[in-house]
């Protein structure tokens, strides 16, 4: 089982790292695709059938298929599909990305790690309950405020995208006709 968890994680990682890389947006959202996959797949390594689920309805699916709606309706176009190039911003979102990595780990690896917003879901006990107990307990009790404005953010992105995308097919028209 540890084989296919680390197969899958680097799996998961390289597609992450292809989202970056990728300069066409319809293979980077595949790229997208393909890490949700393997997170999925980690997910039921870890026992958590019903977090697998949702990670593949909603954004493997939903989101998705938002995003691939969003490519299309701006007709965004790529001439290099892959392109390796590194300039001093990128060079420091790396190492701050291996300094959080790192700090990440250390805080799993401690052990007073704890979840929820007082920190009394130690690992055993959300082993006992079950993570999808205490998942829906924390969203809809102490997290309901936060889930709400996520959901009220997402919307506005939507229509914030449709309005750009409006906008730009408009001027588009304007100067071609």
């Amino acid at each position: 089982m540890e084989v296919f968890f680390y197969l899958f994680a680097v799996l998961a990682t390289v597609g992450a790292v292809s989202v970056l890389l990728i300069r066409s947006p319809v293979y980077c959202a595949l790229a997208l695709v393909g890490t949700f996959f393997c997170l999925a797949a980690i997910y039921v390594l870890l026992s958590s059938e019903f977090v697998a689920a949702v990670q593949l309805l909603v954004y493997a699916g939903a989101i998705m298929v938002l995003f691939l709606f969003v490519i299309m309706l701006l007709n965004l176009k790529s001439d290099q599909p892959f392109a390796l190039k590194f300039s001093i911003p990128k060079i420091i979102g790396l190492a701050v990305t291996v300094g959080i990595l790192a700090q990440l780990i250390g805080v799993l690896n401690s052990p007073a790690a704890k979840v929820g917003p007082s920190g009394e879901y130690t690992i055993e006990r959300v082993s006992a309950e079950g993570a999808t107990e205490v998942v829906g307990r924390l969203l809809f009790t102490e997290y309901v405020l936060p889930f709400e404005i996520i959901s009220i953010l997402l919307l506005v992105a939507v229509i914030g995208a449709v309005v750009l995308a409006k906008r730009y097919v408009a001027s588009g028209e304007e100067e071609s006709g």
